[in-house]
C-alpha cells in the first residue's frame, strides 16, 4: 500500500548506461530514461545494482515513478564496516525523495544480514528493505520462476513480488508470456506485481571496432530496447498490457452501438481524467495504387466516464458505424496528453478476392507436356509439375518471378519433445535440445494433376494422398490472378505449422500490408500490434549486434493482404485463411543462438506459430500462450495471389 492505497508495481530494473559514456549520464539522458519507462505505461523502476544519480531519483519524483534504491554490489557483499558506512551515505543522500519505496540490502544472495538493522536508522519513514532474490520483511523476490513455479509463490504467506523475471535476450522475453503472467500476478490478493529484467541491451561503442556496438556476446543484450533505445517488439507489447486503461471488446461489428467496456487499472485516478480519440477509417486495397494510406472518415473525441480507480465500466464514444468504414481506431489519451494505447478494431474480415489488377474478358489458356503444365493469362504465366503438382515457375510478361515450390506442408516441433509433448527422457541430449526445432517430414504422396475449364478460370488441382498435403486448387483467372485453394491434415503436437513457398531472399526489396504490425509476433507475443497499414524496407539485423526495428522478417498476424516487392516484381498475398498468420522468412536469433533455431519457412501461411522463450526458461515455462498445439485432423485455407 501506498497513502493507503494498494498498488501494482509495473517496474523494470534499470543501469545507468550508454554506449559511448558508459554509466556516467548527463541530466537529459536520466530524464529520458524516465520517460522511456513511463511510455511502457511502467510506474516502478528497482536501481540495479547501485544507486543512481541524485538527477534520476529527481526526475522519478516529478515525472511519478516508484523507486527501490539499491546498495551497489551483484553476488558479492561488503564486509559491515564498510557496509555500515556505504548505507549511511546513500540514505542521508536519497531520504527525502518521496519516489523511493524500497531499500535494497544487495542482488541476489549479495547481501550482509549484519546490514538490514542499518537502513531505518536514518530513515524515519522506515520503508521496507528487501532481499532481492531473498525471501525477508515480508516480501518474497525469487527471481525467474516458471509461470506455473510463480503461481505457488503466490500460496506462500509474503507477498509475492520478483525483482526480476522474464529475463530478456534478443527477441525473446519481456514482452513474450507477459500477458499470461501480468494476468496472474494482478488478479492474486499475494501478488504486488514485479520487475521485468532489463531496460536497455548495455553495449560499448568500440572505437577500435569502428564504432561496433559490443555487447559481449549474450551478456548485454537483454534489453527491452537496444541500447540507443531501439524500440523492439516488446516495448509496444508492455505498452499495451500495462496500460492503466484497457478497453475489454475483442471486436466489433457493424451494429456497434458506441458503447465500449473498460477496466480502470490506475491506482489513484478516475477514468474521467482521461480523454478518447475515436477514427473511422477506410484502408486501401492491395490493388490500389492511387490510393496507398488509411483514410479517415469520421472522428471525434469523448471524456472517459467515471470509473473509479480499479473499477469497471462503459465508455461511450456516441458513433455508429458507416457502411463504408473498415476498422474503428481508439486512442486513450491521459490527464497530461500521452498515449496510453491505441486499438484497432476491424469492422468485419476484408474480402478482397474478387478484386482484379484490370477488367478483361479472356480467357486463362494452358498447354501440357510430359514434364507439366503451363497456364496463361493476362501477360501471366503459371508452370506446374506433374511430378510432385507444384507451382514451379512464374513470369509476368516473359519476366520471371522466382516464386515457386509450393504450396508445400511444413511443420515443426521443439526438438526436445516427445511425440506427446512432454520432455524426452529417453533422449539424453533432450535438454541441449530445447532452443532448437526439429521438422516434421511430409510423406504425402502426389497422384494427379487434374485440370478444367469453368466460366474463363482454369482450375487446376493438384490431389495427394498418405500425407499431410492433401489438395492444391489453383483457379486462375483471366486477369491474371491466382486463387490457391488448400488442405492439408496434421494430428499431433505442433509449435509451427502451415504451408510455405520459396522464394530467395536477396531479391527482396521491401514488403507492404494491411494487418497487425508493424513489429511481429510470436504466439506467446500477440500483444502490441496495431491493424493497419505498415511498410518498411528489408532488414536483416543479427540480435544484439545491429539495432534496426522492426525486423523485417517474422511472422505476421492478421495480414488481410500483403505486397513483397523484389528486384523481379511485385508479389501480393490476400489471406482468406481465417486467425492464420503470413510468414516472411523465419526469425533470426543472436549468435550464440540461445532462443530458437527454426525451419527455413519461405514465404508460408500458418496456422500455428512458435512460441519464443526468454533466457532463463524455455517455451512450455511461460504460460499457457506458450505452449505447444494439439492438432487433430484437417485444416483449409485460400490464399489470392496476384504478380506485378
Amino acid at each position: 500500500y501506498v497513502n493507503g492505497v494498494r498498488i501494482n508495481v509495473r517496474g523494470v530494473n534499470r543501469h545507468s548506461f550508454r554506449p559511448e559514456s558508459g554509466r556516467t549520464l548527463s541530466k537529459a539522458k536520466n530524464i529520458e530514461d524516465v520517460l522511456l519507462m513511463k511510455g511502457m505505461n511502467m510506474n516502478s523502476v528497482r536501481l540495479s545494482h547501485y544507486p543512481a544519480d541524485p538527477e534520476f531519483l529527481e526526475a522519478c519524483d516529478s515525472l511519478g515513478l516508484y523507486v527501490m534504491d539499491e546498495l551497489g554490489g551483484w553476488h558479492g557483499k561488503y564486509d559491515t564496516p564498510t557496509g555500515v558506512r556505504l548505507i549511511e551515505g546513500m540514505i542521508e543522500r536519497d531520504v527525502n525523495h518521496p519516489s523511493i519505496i524500497w531499500w535494497s540490502n544487495g542482488n541476489e544472495k549479495g547481501w550482509n544480514i549484519e546490514l538490514d538493522g542499518e537502513f531505518h536508522k536514518y530513515d524515519p519513514q522506515k520503508r521496507p528493505v528487501i532481499h532481492p532474490q531473498g525471501n525477508f520483511s515480508g516480501f518474497e523476490t525469487m527471481h525467474y520462476r516458471s509461470y506455473g513455479e510463480s503461481q505457488n509463490y503466490m500460496r506462500l504467506p509474503e507477498i509475492f513480488m520478483p525483482t526480476e523475471f522474464l529475463h530478456g535476450l534478443y527477441d525473446g522475453g519481456h514482452g513474450a508470456g507477459l500477458y499470461d503472467y501480468w494476468e496472474m500476478m494482478r488478479k492474486h490478493p499475494r501478488c504486488i506485481g514485479g520487475f521485468l529484467w532489463v531496460l536497455a541491451d548495455e553495449g560499448v561503442k568500440r572505437v577500435d571496432m569502428d564504432g561496433f556496438i559490443d555487447n559481449q556476446g549474450n551478456f548485454g543484450a537483454d534489453g527491452i530496447v537496444g541500447p540507443h533505445h531501439e524500440k523492439e517488439g516488446s516495448y509496444y507489447t508492455i505498452k499495451q498490457l500495462w496500460s492503466p486503461v484497457q478497453v475489454m471488446n475483442t471486436a466489433i461489428d457493424r451494429n456497434f452501438d458506441g458503447k465500449l467496456s473498460v477496466e480502470n487499472r490506475y491506482d489513484y485516478l478516475n477514468l474521467n481524467t482521461c480523454r478518447f480519440i475515436w477514427q473511422q477509417v477506410k484502408f486501401p486495397s492491395v490493388t490500389d495504387a492511387s490510393n496507398t494510406t488509411t483514410r479517415i472518415l469520421k472522428q471525434g473525441e469523448v471524456q472517459g466516464s467515471d470509473v473509479a480507480a480499479h473499477g469497471v465500466g462503459v465508455v461511450d464514444i456516441k458513433t455508429s458505424i458507416l457502411p463504408e468504414a473498415d476498422a474503428l481506431f481508439l486512442t486513450a489519451i491521459d490527464k497530461y496528453g500521452h498515449e496510453l494505447w491505441r486499438w484497432t478494431f476491424p469492422v468485419d474480415k476484408l474480402n478482397r478476392e474478387t478484386e482484379q489488377f484490370s477488367a478483361s474478358s479472356g480467357r486463362a489458356s494452358y498447354t501440357e507436356t510430359e514434364k507439366g503444365i503451363t497456364v496463361k493469362a493476362n501477360g501471366r504465366t503459371f508452370v506446374f509439375s506433374k511430378k510432385d503438382g507444384q507451382l514451379k515457375d512464374v513470369s509476368v510478361n516473359s519476366r520471371k518471378i522466382s516464386f515457386a515450390n509450393g504450396p508445400r506442408f511444413i511443420g515443426a516441433r521443439r526438438a526436445d519433445r516427445s511425440l506427446d509433448q512432454f520432455y524426452n527422457h529417453d533422449d539424453e541430449k533432450a535438454k541441449a535440445k530445447d532452443r532448437t526445432y526439429s521438422e516434421f517430414t511430409d510423406a504425402a504422396v502426389f497422384t494427379k494433376l487434374d485440370v478444367k475449364e469453368e466460366g474463363g478460370n482454369l482450375i487446376l488441382t493438384a490431389n495427394y494422398k498418405l500425407g499431410n498435403l492433401d489438395k492444391a486448387q489453383w483457379t486462375i483467372h483471366p486477369d491474371g490472378m491466382a486463387t490457391l485453394d488448400y488442405t492439408y491434415n496434421f494430428s499431433g503436437v505442433v509449435d509451427l505449422m502451415g504451408i510455405c513457398f520459396d522464394y530467395p531472399e536477396e531479391q527482396v526489396l521491401s514488403k507492404r500490408w494491411l494487418g497487425a504490425g508493424p513489429y511481429r509476433v510470436w504466439q506467446n507475443r500477440i500483444h502490441g500490434t496495431q491493424y493497419d497499414i505498415w511498410e518498411n524496407d528489408y532488414n536483416d539485423p543479427i540480435p544484439g549486434e545491429t539495432f534496426t526495428y522492426p525486423e523485417f522478417k517474422g511472422y505476421f498476424g492478421s495480414v488481410s493482404w500483403m505486397s513483397i516487392r523484389t528486384k523481379e516484381g511485385t508479389i501480393s498475398l490476400t489471406n482468406e485463411t481465417p486467425d492464420s498468420y503470413i510468414g516472411v522468412y523465419q526469425p533470426r536469433d543472436g549468435r550464440d543462438r540461445l532462443l530458437y533455431t527454426l525451419p527455413e519457412s519461405g514465404i508460408s501461411v500458418l496456422n500455428v506459430i512458435p512460441p519464443v522463450r526468454n533466457k532463463v526458461n524455455s517455451t512450455d515455462l511461460c504460460g499457457p500462450s506458450s505452449q505447444p498445439k494439439w492438432v487433430d485432423g484437417p485444416q483449409t485455407g485460400r490464399l489470392v495471389l496476384r504478380f506485378e
